[in-house]
Order: structure tokens, then C-alpha cells, then sequence
């Protein structure tokens, strides 16, 4: 029998994960990432970027996940990073640069908060807060393009990260 929502076992858990978006501002795409940011329990989701404003267009993709899930709305994503490496937050990027490391032999330590730095759909993470990052991790592609989709990358590093910590 298939499952659904209201009768599966899953154990609810809150990681030390905070999801930095750095100029992403397609409104299906935040709410996809508002339902994983629920989905892979993160503490908190901090979406940065000029005239951010929930809207229908968002909350149809979240689900209703943006009335759950702990959020924050700046217009720049630098200040933020600044303030969370302040706090002792280990910043981690998601990027393919010329020194990213694969995220599958990455290994993610408990003994930090993690903040997870995503990009801007067509441009990334912006090289500022590259420079800012104590790491930069890729995943692995093995067909013609050198990208995808940001909510597509934030599901896999999210699920390898959770994997880990849990």
C-alpha cells in the first residue's frame, strides 16, 4: 500500500542547516525550496535578493511549507554570510569552480552550524561569497551540460548532507 502524508513513520529532526539563497528569485523555484527546506528539516531558510515578496506563484509550489518553515528575507546575501560566519557557521557553497570539491567525498562534520550558500539561477553564487566560503562543493555531472537546475542541486546536496549528519 502507498503511503501518504498523514501515515508514514518518519522521525521529524531539525539539522544545524541554514539554506543561503543567493539571488534566486524564480518565484517556483523558492517555493520548491521552502518544501525542502521543510522536507530536509533545516533550521532555517534566509532568501536573499531585490524585491522578494511571497506571492501565489510561491506558495503554489511550496505547499503551504512557507506558513512552517523558520525563514528570513534580505536584499543581499553578503551581509548575511558576514553575519552567519560571526555566529561560527561553517559556509559551505554549492558551485562548480576550478577548486570545488565533489560533494560525494565531501565529508560534513557535526561540529559546526552549516550555512549552505545556492546561486542565482543564471549566474550562481556570487564570486564575493565564494571567496567568503571555507569550502565550495559540486555535484558530479557526467552529460553534455555543466549545470541544473538550483532546486535540482539544493535536493541532492541537502539529501547527502542530512545523510550524514543524521
Amino acid at each position: 500500500m502507498q503511503l501518504t502524508h498523514y501515515n508514514t513513520d518518519f522521525k521529524k529532526h531539525t539539522f544545524p542547516i541554514t539554506l543561503v539563497c543567493d539571488n534566486v528569485t524564480n518565484a517556483p523555484n523558492i517555493g520548491s525550496l521552502f518544501r525542502i527546506a521543510d522536507t530536509f528539516g533545516i533550521e532555517k531558510l534566509i532568501l536573499c535578493g531585490e524585491n522578494i515578496q511571497l506571492g501565489r506563484k510561491i506558495t503554489k509550489t511550496s505547499r503551504a511549507t512557507e506558513k512552517t518553515v523558520n525563514f528570513e528575507i534580505h536584499n543581499s546575501a553578503s551581509g548575511v554570510v558576514e553575519n552567519l560566519i560571526l555566529k561560527g557557521y561553517k559556509i559551505i557553497s554549492l558551485e562548480i569552480t576550478d577548486s570545488s570539491k565533489p560533494l560525494h567525498n565531501f565529508n560534513f562534520s557535526k561540529e559546526k552550524p552549516i550555512a549552505l550558500i545556492i546561486g542565482d539561477e543564471n549566474f550562481g553564487v556570487s564570486e564575493g561569497i565564494l571567496n567568503q566560503s571555507n569550502t565550495v562543493i559540486h555535484i558530479d555531472m557526467f552529460g553534455q551540460n555543466s549545470s541544473m537546475n538550483v532546486v535540482q542541486a539544493t535536493n541532492i546536496a541537502l539529501y547527502e548532507m542530512t545523510r550524514q549528519l543524521l
